[in-house]
């Protein structure tokens, strides 16, 4: 019966509108309807049912209906086929996706791990194997004898030991005690044991000091690692493999031993160390860093505590480097009670840098981390030279260390000890043999216009094209007229208070002669707007531009953009500005309160560092004039300055860390 209806009305095919459909009618049998059998098809007929007329508009509208249906359907059916096919493109591209996460996990599993993962796996072990130590699986020799064997291997070990912090103190242990083909060393072992270190904590210079040249250390082939304070308000957010040692490690003050907790992890490939006293868990958990009336006490534990830390941990470096008088008391402690714990190879060098804060106390408070008064209130020891009743901590670092290394980039040696020691020039004058002066540099990793990806456009000494576009930026920004020609000067500075003010109004006063663009930005924790008032109310001019506030990506545009920047000091220890400027193409000049305003006194000393030579040279007697004088009427001798000045190298990785590599190596051959 499907079958016959199938062949009298097709549902996909509508009859032609002329053709006449036949109408199919069942016979009933007494009043019943027959069987399939038993139907009468009278299509053949000229006869149709009774109520066939009735039904023929009705069939119409059925029809119509259908055909209405018929649309709908195709047109959903269209609409089907592209779902579809979107489905189809996004499986694809969601397998793609797949795919290619998995391929980048393998590379990670079995690619050669970058410098800083290397460098962070390679600590990760290291510390691991101070935990053994303190936590009594190793003895100290053999302590020292594994860390050895992984200096020895550092490329080897970071492929070997690429799963360290999966693997327990023991597996660890077994491994190590198996990888023992051993190479010559090359390079120091240097322990800082200082209170900054950037990013962690960073109140002046020391902090970047710290990072910048340990970084650059480890870079020539040097192992470097840190000890610091455990503040409360240390930032964190850079140390990878943070970890406590579960052992408490104690360490002598006030007639007893103290407990302190040991953190552990790793800063840009250093390898950290965080000490946290428990008893006197006070010392460091202030919302200051210094500053304080027990300062003395707080970071004498500190110093104290970090060599009976070496001492347990069982480590044997060729230098603890200690820095300024807050860990300088180390000297006459190493010296008098922890060289003969096994430390009979390492020598103390100290960096300072600010020798106005030298720290005076009464010398019974010596005694607090053990050391003999008596011993050392003497005047070529710790007796301070003009209050012979007080100790001098600073002195004392100098006296007690191998190498003095003072921070000066402009200053030579002989200035320093006889016009800048703020009384310590006698001491320095003795012990002169042993204080080389070192420049500070900076982070060309991020201070770079050819890699610098905060530039619109990034440029270099062979390729100066960026320059123009960052300047050009760097007007639209600020709101100035775009004219390539106009000269454009910046000015960045931590505090207003440290600028001559009226010798910066001078500088203006005298530019607006010439077509120039200022742009002024001071940068400080605390808002410097009313001391920028006092230069901007007198000068209220279309081409000046104040800022105020850090905004990193700023200002690495405004060293993109200027042709010259105004500078506090060729020695800017904590901002680095004309180290930067020199590389990013623009001329620093001082401003200062010189008799002609902006000159600054370079000396030509031949103990003075390659960065001072320099700039005596080139930008160090230039006053604001006379450079914007040799752009307008010299700009070819002055395009050739600023092109030497590019290819200069004053980074981090260059002077300074040639002249502590060359004091390490001095040291250690005495």
């Amino acid at each position: 019966m499907k079958a016959l209806m199938s062949s009298v009305i097709n549902p996909w095919q509508p009859p032609h509108p002329k053709l006449r459909i036949p109408v199919v009618c069942c016979s009933t049998i007494n009043g019943s309807s027959s069987s399939s059998s038993e139907v009468n098809l009278q299509s053949s007929q000229p006869q149709e049912c009774k109520s066939s007329n009735d039904e023929e508009p009705k069939q119409s509208e059925i029809w119509r209906l259908f055909r209405e249906a018929q649309k709908n359907i195709l047109h959903l059916n269209q609409h089907r086929l592209k779902a579809v096919e979107n489905l189809n493109k996004i499986n694809i591209e969601k397998q793609l996706l797949v795919d290619r996460i998995e391929q980048l996990e393998l590379e990670k599993k079995t690619a050669v791990a970058k410098p800083h993962d290397r460098l962070s796996m390679f600590w990760e072990l290291l510390l691991r194997i101070d935990s053994m130590v303190l936590m009594g699986m190793v003895t100290t020799g053999e302590a020292s004898n594994l860390r050895r064997l992984v200096m020895d291997h550092k490329v080897s070990v970071a492929e070997v030991f690429n799963d360290t912090l999966q693997k327990s103190d023991a597996e660890i242990l077994a491994e190590l005690r198996h990888f023992s083909e051993r190479n010559q060393r090359n390079g120091f072992h240097i322990v800082h044991v200082c209170t900054e270190m950037a990013p962690l904590v960073s109140v002046g210079s020391l902090a970047s000091y710290v990072t910048g040249l340990s970084c650059a250390l480890q870079r020539k082939g040097h192992l470097v690692e840190v000890i610091l304070p455990k503040y409360s308000n240390l930032d964190l957010n850079e140390v990878q493999g943070l970890q406590e040692i579960e052992a408490e490690c104690y360490s002598y003050f006030n007639g007893q031993l103290h407990g302190n907790r040991i953190w552990t992890g790793v800063v840009y490939g250093i390898g950290v160390t965080l000490i946290q006293p428990l008893y006197y868990s006070s010392f460091f958990n202030r919302e200051r860093v210094y500053g304080y009336s027990d300062d003395f006490e707080r970071f004498t534990y500190f110093s104290r505590a970090s060599l009976d830390y070496i001492v347990k941990s069982g480590k044997q470096p060729d230098v603890i480097h200690i820095h300024n008088w807050e860990t300088a008391i180390i000297g006459p402690l190493f010296w008098d009670i922890i060289v003969k714990q096994g430390l009979e190879g390492t020598r103390v060098l100290l960096t300072c840098h600010d020798l106005n804060s030298q720290c005076l106390e009464h010398p019974e408070k010596l005694a607090l981390c053990g050391l003999d008064p008596a011993r050392l209130h003497r005047s070529d020891r710790l007796q301070d030279t003009t209050k012979a009743h007080l100790v001098n901590v600073l002195k004392g670092g100098v006296v007690y260390s191998n190498k003095v290394v003072i921070m000066s980039s402009i200053r030579s040696k002989g200035r320093v000890i006889h016009s800048l020691s703020y009384g310590l020039d006698h001491t320095l004058n003795i012990h002169k043999n042993k204080v080389v002066i070192a420049p500070c540099g900076f982070d060309n990793s991020t201070w770079d216009p050819s890699t610098d990806k905060f530039l619109p456009q990034q440029y270099s000494v062979k390729d100066m094209k960026g320059k123009a576009v960052c300047k050009a930026a760097l007007q639209q920004h600020l709101g100035f007229s775009e004219h390539a020609s106009t000269i454009l000067v910046g000015c960045i500075f931590s505090e207003v208070s440290d600028v001559d003010l009226e010798n910066l109004r001078a500088v203006f006063r005298k530019a607006r002669r010439i077509d120039v663009q200022f742009i002024i930005k001071g940068i400080s924790k605390i808002s410097s707007v009313n001391k920028l008032g006092l230069v901007h109310e007198p000068l209220k001019d279309k081409n000046v531009r104040f800022i105020d506030g850090h905004d990193e990506k700023q200002s690495h545009l405004i060293f993109a953009g200027s042709d010259i920047i105004l500078c506090q000091s060729f020695h800017d220890p904590v901002l680095q500005v004309p180290l930067k400027a020199l590389k990013y193409g623009a001329a620093p000049i001082a401003v200062n309160s010189n008799d002609d305003g902006f000159r600054n006194f370079v000396e030509h000393d031949y103990e003075t560092t390659n960065f001072s030579r320099f700039i005596s040279s080139t930008f160090g007697n230039m006053s604001i004039t006379q450079a914007l004088d040799e752009i307008r009427n010299n700009p070819s001798k002055w395009k050739r300055k600023i092109m030497d000045a590019m290819e200069m190298d004053f980074s981090w990785d260059a002077e300074c860390c040639d002249i502590h590599a060359s004091a390490y190596t001095a040291i250690k051959n005495l």
